[in-house]
């Protein structure tokens, strides 16, 4: 039975979970989308969490192995792979029975039902052997979600079908966007030795692995079957006070992102994290203390709900955005981040003939724009700079944020990883180690308060 410690970071667009050992050691990571039930969300992320602890417990006894050691890693890979694969997959499936159980109830014509059932099998059979060709060794995945995957592809197919039948498409768009929120609010990890049943036999079918299938069996049934002795868990996030922990075990986003960004880069001095809901500029001290911030939390303007809505505004994933604003040649000056008229600011632009992805460009670089306001109010940028939160994966935020703080705070080392949107999970599962009865939290926060410098400061700039 091995001990951890686990940390939550309930957001308002993500939900994040973090295991750590009893030496501060991550574990295992786990992600997925807020949705409505925050309840549900915590749980999933939890058991992703797990899932990633186990294959992380999985390598290590693979790597240790005499007579697999050296195979470990491209079959880690390979299993990863396939197992995602086979989630994926099931996913689709649940999506698909979905999208015929909403349609069916639309009480349609019964030709008219007739098509859109060919056209859906049509399309959720193109998505299954697009996954087969997605998921591979040293594949990227284009997002985490599986919302993000299944939209982008499902509009793809959508649009080509109803070349061919005669089909609406905002029918089949309608018929999606009811289905897709029945799925997500299910948890598919109950399904976790099925697809790991699935892995396994694909691992072992390569001809590298073939020789060593006992043994990769016993492995994974091994680490499938351990279980976590969970000593003490911290929640934190935009939804902290809706989780049913004790006090206690609740910490504020300041100061988890605080202690998380100190934890991935000791050096961090100023932390920015852009979110769904809220951007923070936080200031830490060499122990990864807070000692100033500012906070904007009074709208989603320049957040991920903002970007969230231009996707959806464009029909296209969130994951999309930045690839396509770095495209731009010309960016267009935007003004305004406000999410309220961020549908008709776009629809306006549009009409006068800009380019969606100069529109994006300049809309990314208002984002930045704001931010860099509410770092000067904080006390500035001080090297080491940390950029954490989900939107720190969006390539042209991060681009154009480098260039205006080398800009206006001279060059220094700035730290953006992929793994950044973890921070505050991160931070709580810290808290959870080192101060399970909250002392050092309600010593943070009276300083803090004391501190006239760090209030606060609540804006909207709609």
């Amino acid at each position: 039975m091995d001990c951890c410690y686990i940390g939550i970071d309930l957001g308002s667009t993500t939900t994040k979970a973090v295991f750590l050992d009893e030496h501060e050691r991550i574990m295992g990571r786990g992600i997925t989308n807020s949705r409505s039930n925050y309840a549900l969300a915590c749980q999933v992320a939890r058991e992703e969490a797990e899932i990633n602890a186990r294959f992380g417990l999985l390598r290590k006894k693979l790597e240790a192995s005499t007579s697999i050691g050296a195979l470990a890693e491209p079959l880690m890979a390979v299993l990863a792979c396939n197992y995602a694969l086979a989630q994926h997959l099931e996913q689709l499936k649940a999506l698909h029975a979905e999208c015929q159980d909403v349609a069916r109830a639309h009480a349609l014509p019964e030709a008219e039902l007739a098509n859109v059932g060919l056209a859906l099998d049509r399309i959720f059979a193109a998505l299954a052997a697009q996954a087969e060709l997605d998921f591979h060794p040293g594949s990227a995945a284009a997002s985490d979600f599986f919302r993000d995957l299944a939209t982008s592809q499902y509009l793809k197919q959508a649009a080509a079908v109803t070349r061919e039948l005669p089909v609406s498409f905002d029918r089949l768009v309608g018929l999606f966007d009811a289905a897709i929120i029945r799925v997500e609010n299910h948890s598919f990890a109950g399904l976790y030795r099925e697809y790991l049943e699935f892995a396994t036999a694909r691992a072992t079918a390569d001809a590298r692995f073939a020789p060593f299938a006992a043994e990769i069996a016993a492995a994974v049934k091994e680490t499938a079957e351990l279980r976590f002795n969970v000593l003490n868990i911290v929640g934190t996030g935009y939804g902290r006070l809706t989780l049913p922990f004790a006090r206690e075990q609740i910490r504020s986003e300041i100061l988890c992102h605080g202690l998380g960004a100190h934890y991935m880069f000791p050096h961090t001095r100023t932390v920015l994290d852009i979110g769904g809901q809220d951007t923070k500029a936080i200031q830490v001290d060499g122990n990864g203390i807070v000692t100033g911030f500012q906070m904007n939390d009074r709208c989603a303007a320049g957040c991920g709900r903002y970007l969230g809505y231009i996707a959806d505004e464009m029909s296209i994933g969130v994951h999309e955005l930045g690839p396509l604003a770095l495209q731009s040649k010309k960016p267009v000056k935007i003004n305004s981040t406000c999410t309220v008229f961020a549908g008709a600011e776009l629809r306006e632009l549009m009409s006068l003939g800009e380019k969606r992805e100069d529109i994006l460009a300049g809309l990314h670089r208002a984002i930045v724009l704001r931010a860099m306001s509410l770092l000067a109010r904080s006390g500035g940028v001080a090297s080491e700079f940390t950029f954490t939160g989900g939107v720190a994966r969006n390539q042209a935020v991060t681009s154009s944020l480098e260039k205006l703080v080398f800009e206006n705070y001279g060059r220094m080392t700035i730290n953006i990883s992929t793994d950044s949107i973890f921070t505050g999970a991160v931070g709580a599962a810290l808290f959870a180690k080192r101060d399970p009865k909250g002392v050092m939290a309600d010593l943070e926060v009276s300083q803090l308060a004391k501190n006239p410098d760090c209030g606060i400061a609540a804006t909207c700039s709609a």
